[in-house]
This record gives C-alpha cells, structure tokens and sequence, in this order.
C-alpha cells in the first residue's frame, strides 16, 4: 500500500510497513544515523536520527518508527538540530580529544556529524573515557576509549558472521564493548575476518599497521623489496582518492610502486592461476578416489579460522592448495632465489591485500617454512592508499606502468577472484578441461554470477555432473552446513567467501563504500573476462613454464612440497579457548 506523506513541506510517498527513515532516504532525503545498519532490524539506540512529527511530543527516531498515512515531518528544524547537536556534543565529552592522529580522521562518521552540526566548543565536560588497547590481534587493534556503544561491530559479528567474538559487558555507566572476560581479540572465536572494522563509525576498530616496517625495508639497502597486488586492488583503490568507483588502476599501481622504491612489482593474478590449477587436479583425484567431498576452498583466511574453530570436521575437506598470497610467497620466497641468485633472507616480500584477515594468514604457523615468512608484511587497500600519500605520489598524474617478469602474466579467469563465485568459476573453466578433455563450452558461468549470498551450479564433466556452490558471508555457510549434514551429496565444490560479495567487498576497502560502489567494482572484474584473450587458468603459458623448470606437474611430490599445507583443530571447545 502507498501512500502520502508530509516531509519538510512537501508530499512524498511512502509504504506501509516501511520506516520513516527508509521512506525519506527512498526519497533522497538524508537523515544521519549512527546505530543504524542497513538489513538490520533498527534499535533506536543513538537517537541521532530523530525527527520531528506533527502531533507527537517527543521527538521520533526516524530508524525504528513505522510511517504512517499524512504524517507531516521535519526532518531538520530547530529543534531537530539543536537535539541531534547535544548527542553528538555528549559523545565527544567522554572520547579522547586525539582526533588529529586518530586512524580515522577524515573517515569518521562522529566526526563528520561534528563538523556538520557545527560543534565548535565544548560545553560538556564529561569523563573521559580511558581504555587499554587490545592489539593481541595480528589484524587488528580494538581501543575501546573511541568506543560510543552503537552496537554496530556486536551486531555484525553475532547476526552476519555468526561468531559474537565481542558484546556488550558490565552495566550502566561501566558498560563498554568487549570480548568475553575482556581478553584480548587472540583468545576469543574471532576470526579476523575485520567486518566489525567496517561498520565501526569511528576509530575503535582497525587494521594494525605494518608501515613502518615497509618503510625500513625499502630503506636497507640489503633487502630486496618485492610487492604483488591482488586481482581487487585495482578497481578498488580508485575510491581512496575520490576517482570514480570501480575505475581500473592497474597500470598506475605498478607505477607508483616503483617510485616508492620497490625493486619488483608482481601480479597476484599470476598466483590466482597457480591456485585454480593445482585445486583442480586437487579435486579431480578426490572425484576418483571419491573420498573427502566437497572439497571446500581455502583462500580466505577468515573462512579457514572459522573451519578450525567451529567445525574441525571439516579440516579434511579443505583443499590443501595455500592462498594465492601465500603461494607468491612460496615462490618468491622459494623459486624467486633460485632464478635471481638473491639470498631469500634479502628478499622482503609485501603483499597488497583487500582484507585484514591476510595480516593473520601470513603469521600462521603452517605458512613458516624452515623458519622462513614467505610474506613479510600485507597491506590492505586503506594502507596502500595512505602509502601512496606519504610519497606524495599523484595517482592520476603518473604513467602506467606493467608488471614485472616471470610473475606478470595472468588469464582473465584469475581477475575473477575478487568476487564471490570468481573461483568457482575459474575452477570450473580447468576442471572441465581435466575431466573432459576439452574445453567449457560457454565459459561465462551466469548461475556463480547471481546477486546473492548464494549461488549453484551443477555442469557435465565427462563421467561427471559436478556441483559448485559459492556462499559469502558465515550466516549463509552454515545453512549450507545444515544440508551436506542431513545427506546432500550432489555438491563437489563449495567456494567460501567471509566478506559479503567476496574480497571487493573486505574489510581493508575503503570505508564508507556504498553498494553501488561495490556494484562498480564486480563489473569491472567481469569487464576484464569478457575482453581479454586467455580466459582460462591452465592456459597461462608462464605457470606451465614454472611447473617445468621446478615443480615437474601440478599435484606432484615437489608441487605439494612447496604449494600445499594443512590446517590445524583450534576448536574452543577441544583447546579451550585461543584462536
């Protein structure tokens, strides 16, 4: 039902059922929020979006108030303002007065609410809040003195992840956002996967910095710095500098690398084909064997701590084929020395990721060969961004530049990575050639590129029908889990992503992206398939070259010596706690 209400003196149209907040912004008129997360049920906590309505004596908050027929609404008078200014004024008077050095400043939704309400003085003097920082994580760093309680990071993490890693602990005016018995973000059944981060509107959660050792590195003239940038970077980057959402900067990336002072710059793409390939033979000697089925991917680490933690059972089934960043890493850190003749201990390996949950990958125990780190620091897109800054480096200013030789050569299939179903996809281009001896008739797969959490497929392969399904976000794994328990057995493969919509989505993109933002960056990734020549991973002649000169053939004794790993039981309740 549809029907007309009074907004700022004007008529718009409004739903039954609908908020008033959803009515105004369907209609384009912003009203701030702060508790608010789009797709869940609103808890008026902030009151930061209230409204004035005609006939109510309080004040309505927009985001929990159904509308209802010829309201008549002011969403900005005096009155509006003068209450939504006190809000804002209250929460500063108990934060730390550090906004010049904060990790959010320019991108904090508090402060932006300051500087448009106009807050120019304090006129509240309240205790400041004071909290030890939590950086036990290697991802990331909690500092509850920045906290305002919103709720946001509690909710995402119990309803989306699924995990409740951090909730709301003590009462009253004690009351703080913490872990369970405040213990450090190592000893709880976080998995790194950073979506709190995203949704946090100020500076109480983010990724924890590597910089400085970057910065030592590509200043010691013994080490031989090397960087590879993931298939997202490229379109996602674009936004850190206010360009246009989804623009490519491939080129430019490699350029402004180099200036930095990089000796190699190399394409993780290169990496993405490695993986797809050696996961494919991976898969078609389960099919054979038909033991441990469906194999499950294993390249975002998030997924892979959620597994170890909740259901070790599922260990098995992992594919034992490392990430694409740690399989650069074991190249650069294994074949890379060989070829160049450089000592692997001068070689400082940095991968450019679109997730936090990378920083914890690349200090796993199972990643640590020899005690060698294949990769030495990740960086998320955020970081890169502010890298780049600090060299006062123009973005758009610069000539592009291409990747650097063996590691620089990739099918458009490996671009696919970056979105939810992107493996599956490539997965299936290789895996029908293996089983079929030829190629995928139609190698676009429209059923893994869906709008949605979850997407299947199920092709003829030779002998086989195989099925693939790709899930992204944990609230949508675990239903699949459900099925495959009560006896499903036509899925082969199961791609699983942590993050919403894949890594153009992580949780080291820009803050603030919209889904339209989104939206832009997956089409550009499926731009890149749609033009490019070579479309599929086994195709990549660079790849069979390094399986020739070292690893003889996928799958053989030296592939799985050097490519291959297996994951560990952290599960709390066998080991009692501790990630």
């Amino acid at each position: 039902m549809i029907f007309n209400i009074e907004v700022n003196n004007k008529e718009i149209k409004a739903r039954k059922g609908e908020t008033i907040l959803e009515a105004l912004e369907r209609n384009g008129i912003k009203v701030p929020t702060l508790c608010h997360v789009e797709g869940f049920s609103p808890t008026g906590a902030c009151r930061i979006c209230v409204v004035e309505v005609e006939g109510k004596s309080a004040l309505i908050p927009a985001c929990s108030y159904p509308v209802e027929e010829w309201m008549k609404i002011k969403t900005h008078s005096p009155r509006v303002i003068k209450a939504r200014k006190t809000i804002v004024e209250m929460l500063l008077s108990n934060l730390p007065d550090d906004c010049l050095y904060c990790e959010r400043n320019g991108n904090c939704e508090l402060q932006n609410l300051a500087i448009g309400l106009n807050v120019r003085e304090r006129r509240f003097a309240g205790k400041k809040v004071s909290h030890k920082k939590d950086l036990s994580s290697t991802g990331m760093v909690r500092d509850p003195s920045k906290c305002i309680l919103c709720g946001r990071c509690v909710r995402v993490c119990e309803e989306e992840v699924t995990v409740a890693a951090i909730d709301f602990i003590r009462r009253g005016s004690s009351m703080v956002i913490g872990t369970k018995y405040n213990h450090g973000f190592n000893n709880q059944s976080c998995i790194s996967c950073g979506q709190c981060v995203m949704v946090c509107p100020t500076g109480a959660l983010y990724e924890r910095s590597r910089l400085a050792d970057l910065q030592d590195a590509l200043h010691n003239p013994a080490m031989h710095t090397v960087v590879h940038v993931s298939p997202t970077i490229s379109v996602s980057l674009a936004e850190e500098f206010g360009i246009r959402a989804g623009k490519d900067l491939n080129g430019l990336i490699a350029s402004a690398l180099r200036k930095m002072g990089f000796d190699k710059v190399f394409d993780t793409s290169f990496a993405v084909d490695l993986y797809v390939l050696e996961m494919a033979t991976e898969l078609s000697r389960r099919l054979t064997d038909g033991v441990q089925l469906p194999m499950f991917s294993a390249c975002c680490p998030a997924w892979v701590q959620y597994a170890e933690e909740f259901h070790p059972e599922l260990l098995s089934r992992l594919t034992t084929t490392r990430s694409p960043q740690q399989l650069m890493g074991a190249l650069l850190k294994g074949i890379y020395p060989q070829a160049t003749g450089i000592p692997v201990e001068n070689v400082f390996n940095v991968a450019l990721m679109p997730c936090v949950a990378k920083k914890y990958e690349a200090q796993r125990e199972e990643m640590i060969v020899d005690g060698t780190i294949h990769t030495d620091v990740v960086l998320t897109t955020r970081e890169l961004a502010s890298f780049i800054k600090l060299h006062g480096i123009d973005i758009q200013g610069i000539e592009p530049e291409l990747a650097d030789a063996p590691y620089h050569i990739r099918s458009s299939a490996a671009k696919l990575a970056g979105v939810s179903g992107g493996i599956a996809e490539s997965l299936a281009r290789t895996l029908h050639f293996i089983l079929a001896g030829k190629e995928l008739p139609e190698l676009k797969i429209s059923e893994l590129r869906q709008n949605s959490s979850r997407r299947e497929v199920f092709i003829p392969m030779g002998e086989h029908t195989i099925g693939l399904v790709a899930v992204s976000g944990m609230k949508e794994v675990s239903r699949l889990l459900d099925e495959l328990r009560s006896g499903r057995k036509d899925i082969h493969f199961v791609e699983v992503m942590a993050c919403p919509g894949g890594c153009v989505n992580g949780a080291g993109q820009h803050i603030g992206a919209t889904d339209r933002d989104v939206k832009a960056r997956v089409k550009s990734l499926y731009e890149y398939d749609d033009k490019e020549p070579v479309r599929v991973a086994h195709k990549n002649a660079s790849v069979h070259e390094i399986f020739r000169k070292y690893l003889e053939f996928p799958m053989s004794e030296k592939a799985c010596e050097m490519l291959h790993t297996r994951f560990a039981n952290n599960s709390t309740a066998e080991n009692g706690g501790g990630q």
